[in-house]
């Protein structure tokens, strides 16, 4: 294949091909290396054979004592010992849980032994049949009724479909109407103060469990530095407040261990599901220590209900706007398997402490990514080494576009919230691109990532299909959040490209 097409045939861009035939002793990183290995099982038998030639060939002018492929580590146990991000989540582990160096290590290498692939699979599949509204119930019996200006975000679309989450809010952190620039979006950077992460017993083999598992299932785990929620204060068309910086290993190994345990509690019984949680007993007891975000690791970030203008069309109809909807991977740590809007990131810094820190900066950074193909800013597929990965002339065409013609491109904050599931924050938000011409040039360009199972459309005049769309049960809980607080919005500003029943909000 030329280098254009097996960069398209991996989904990768061009460029890091390129860059293969320029370093010939690069080793992929394992993201990268799962592709290739995907790409060679799934090759046509003479190709493989050839390539096993090549090996066989290369194998044979390597010293003797090289390992050969037979007598190589599985992929898993390999990882284990050679992947940096597994090896920081081990040394974090053992400083936090007491332990000497290399415990942990032996600890998850046990366990990765005893692990039974199927039954993860098995147990996967369990996980996928638990739907968001048991979700938003168990929790709300957890928590119990609302503490005093703070409670559950619930909407009603139109007079038959009321959604309830488990998104703790209140009516002053809602409707915000802020736009995403610096004048509005104020995120400031500060050091932040160490939170209480020190591990017993049971967390700590909880933690050890989570890394086998993300071993044997090859889940992606990229230790990046993420941006740690210690004060906000929002108003309408005002984002203020502080954040620091932490890994995502703690985060990966503390407060996401949430879900999954809650998600198993309920598909085992729905009934007790609130009663045995031990670990949400340790990390978040109650709504107190939800809201003392600066006594905890609290990590999260903005998402955001997309809406592209399109013209009229004899085949379509009237002129609307297409309503992008995500349904997330299942090699993704946060929402797997569920649905989302797109763009949904993790609130992180690139290069700039300070600048990176606005809302709106992480937004603009997954429009790049999950939209627009740009893998170079994907910190699980690469190491950053650009200064400014940003700057106008790395911007990819239809980015480049946006920025180019003020006013086009709109980014509002509709809300804030903090997710009870598993103690994120999140910024709900809307994009709203109100050019024609967008989508007629770059409406083919528009393609998910790789946490990204599929995207689905929807038109902003078709009420009856987005009141389907909101009772669907696959949501994610800041999923369902951020679509009603975009929809709503998009009703106000839509003018006749949007047809919506009225959507309210309560907080219980």
């Amino acid at each position: 294949m030329s280098n254009e097409a097996f960069a398209e045939h991996l989904g990768i861009a061009v460029r890091t091909v390129s860059g293969w035939h320029k370093k010939l002793t690069l080793v992929p990183k394992t993201e990268m290396q799962q592709l290739l290995d995907t790409a060679l099982e799934q090759a046509p038998p003479p190709v493989a054979a050839r390539f096993a030639q090549l090996i066989s060939d290369a194998a044979e002018a390597k010293p003797a004592d090289t390992p050969t492929d037979d007598q190589a580590a599985p992929d898993a146990e390999l990882r284990l010992g050679t992947d940096p991000n597994i090896g920081a989540a081990l040394e974090w582990l053992d400083e936090h849980a007491g332990r000497e160096p290399g415990t942990s290590r032996r600890d998850v290498a046990a366990r990765l032994a005893r692990l039974d692939v199927g039954e993860l699979q098995s147990r996967a599949s369990r996980r996928g049949r638990v739907d968001q509204r048991s979700v938003a119930q168990v929790l709300g019996r957890y928590y119990g009724e609302r503490t005093g200006s703070h409670g559950r975000y619930v909407a009603r679309f139109g007079s038959d479909t009321e959604a309830e989450t488990s998104i703790l809010t209140r009516a002053d952190w809602l409707d915000l109407e802020c736009p995403l620039i610096a004048s509005h979006d104020r995120l400031t950077i500060t050091r932040a103060a160490a939170a209480d992460l020190s591990l017993d017993d049971d967390a700590a083999g909880r933690a050890a469990q989570r890394l086998a598992e993300t071993l044997a299932m090859g889940t992606r785990l990229v230790d990046m530095p993420l941006y740690q929620l210690l004060g906000v204060d929002v108003s309408r068309g005002s984002i203020r407040g502080s954040v620091g910086v932490t890994r995502f290993v703690e985060y990966a190994v503390t407060m996401d261990l949430l879900e999954g345990e809650l998600i198993d509690a309920i598909a085992t019984d729905a009934g007790s599901a609130h009663t045995a949680l031990p670990l949400r007993d340790k990390y978040l007891p109650d709504i107190a220590s939800v809201v003392d975000v600066s006594s905890r690791l609290c990590a999260g970030g903005p998402l955001a209900l997309c809406a592209i203008a399109r013209p009229a069309s004899p085949f379509r109809g009237e002129a609307d706007y297409v309503l992008l909807v995500q349904e997330r991977s299942g090699n993704v740590l946060n929402a797997a398997r569920r649905l989302a809007v797109i763009p949904k990131g993790f609130h992180q810094p690139m290069t700039d402490l300070r600048a990176d820190a606005q809302v709106g900066a992480t937004l603009r950074r997954e429009m790049e990514e999950e939209l627009f193909g740009r893998d170079d800013i994907d910190s699980t597929v690469g190491d950053q080494r650009t200064a400014d990965p940003m700057h106008p002339s790395r911007l990819s065409e239809p980015m480049r576009w946006l920025m180019e013609k003020p006013g086009v491109l709109r980014m509002e904050c509709t809300g804030f919230g903090l997710n009870l599931l598993s103690g994120n924050f999140e910024f709900p938000s809307l994009i709203v691109i109100d050019d024609e011409e967008f989508w007629a040039r770059y409406g083919g360009r528009v393609e998910a990532n790789w946490e990204s199972a599929g995207l689905r459309q929807y038109s902003s005049l078709d009420g009856d299909l987005l009141g389907e769309l909101v009772r669907d049960v696959a949501w994610s809980n800041e999923g369902l959040f951020a679509l009603l607080q975009g929809l709503r919005r998009l009703g106000q500003i839509g003018g006749e490209r949007v047809s919506l029943p009225p959507i309210e909000w309560e907080v219980w």
